[in-house]
């Protein structure tokens, strides 16, 4: 498998341009048709040899579009395919004030959270900053005249935080002017909270917005539906969180999906309240998205809604999030997974 040529940051094509005998001018050219996701057929700038020694070497377009599928309200949810086979998801989400793209950083997942598609068949492997990179080039290409890209969601597939050298990679790249040029306060990177690794974030110089898939207030609860709650507690993540926003000034966000008669009760709000208090803190409701082979159920509108006007009145700031794509497979994994079983039954 040939590395990807959009691994390669602005600094080391300046290095691989240089080693090559080229002019210095040619990082920027690589860089333009990187952004574009360009072909090399499309490298027509570039002298023959130039182009040819690359394509020795590197991978012009680590992903290629198997499937799509396209939502009543806009959202676009792409199935692409490795160099090595393996399938990956990504989602198109438009919005007025900024078209954003839902990248994958692995192929599958091993947090095991019940609730998820992406952990069906466990972690393959992780993704490069490239691969990661050019899901969101190509739809910002494709999507050129809707208005492009202007946000970035890293809540796809996988942990982030779990491939994190990857994912500052990325991060770091898709933010610089020699690629899409997204400010870093519309990235968005999500974990299901490993300690360490959030305020590492901090250090590392993210100041785009953090959000933390609690989903439960108690470890008790935690552990049934999340594996990775075996290895950290809601306290030890939520210091991390608040040395996070203490480092970086940037309020966190906490993601609760709402599962019917488990965590939507007035004693999960008592516990809500005391597990953020004096947390700079968003909570983003989230009514469960129904998953195949997962019996959980979500709870009703009304409920949602009233479970919100409860956290305002805790004193916590939260909002019911509109839910996009749920008509076509939606949920992160559930296209993939359902792209697979196709497959099996065909063999």
């Amino acid at each position: 498998m040939k590395t990807p040529l959009c691994d390669l940051s602005y600094c080391e094509l300046e290095t691989l341009v240089k080693q090559s005998g080229e002019p210095k001018y040619r990082a920027d050219q690589l860089a333009k048709h990187i952004a574009a996701y360009d072909g090399f057929e499309m490298f027509t700038d570039l002298p023959k040899r130039c182009t040819a020694t690359l394509e020795n070497a590197y991978c012009d377009r680590p992903l290629t579009e198997r499937t799509r599928v396209e939502s009543s309200d806009g959202a676009v949810r792409y199935l692409f395919e490795t160099q090595d086979g393996d399938l990956v998801e990504s989602v198109f989400l438009p919005h007025g004030y900024g078209n954003s793209v839902c990248v994958s950083c692995q192929v599958g997942c091993a947090m095991g959270c019940v609730f998820c598609a992406s952990g069906y068949y466990g972690l393959k492997r992780n993704l490069s900053a490239g691969e990661i990179l050019a899901q969101a080039l190509y739809i910002a290409r494709d999507k050129k005249d809707d208005g492009g890209v202007r946000k970035i969601v890293m809540m796809g597939s996988g942990s982030p935080l779990a491939n994190y050298d990857n994912t500052i990679k990325f991060i770091r790249m898709i933010t610089s002017p020699k690629s899409l040029n997204i400010g870093m306060r519309s990235v968005s990177v999500s974990t299901c909270g490993i300690p360490d690794k959030i305020i590492k974030l901090a250090d590392d110089g993210f100041t785009g917005t953090l959000s933390l898939s609690l989903h439960a207030a108690t470890d008790e609860k935690r552990k049934k539906i999340m594996r990775v709650a075996n290895s950290y507690t809601v306290r030890e993540i939520i210091g991390a969180m608040r040395e996070f926003f203490d480092k970086t000034r940037r309020r966190v966000v906490i993601e609760y999906i709402l599962i019917d008669g488990f965590n939507d009760t007035d004693g999960d709000i008592s516990e809500l309240k005391k597990l953020l208090k004096g947390l700079c803190c968003h909570v983003n409701l989230i009514p469960l998205n129904p998953t195949d082979g997962c019996d959980l159920k979500p709870c009703s509108k009304k409920h949602a809604y009233a479970f919100c006007d409860k956290l305002h009145g805790a004193g916590i700031s939260a909002t019911v999030r509109r839910s996009m794509g749920s008509d076509v497979a939606g949920a992160c994994g559930q296209l993939k997974n359902r792209t697979v079983e196709q497959q099996r039954k065909k063999s």
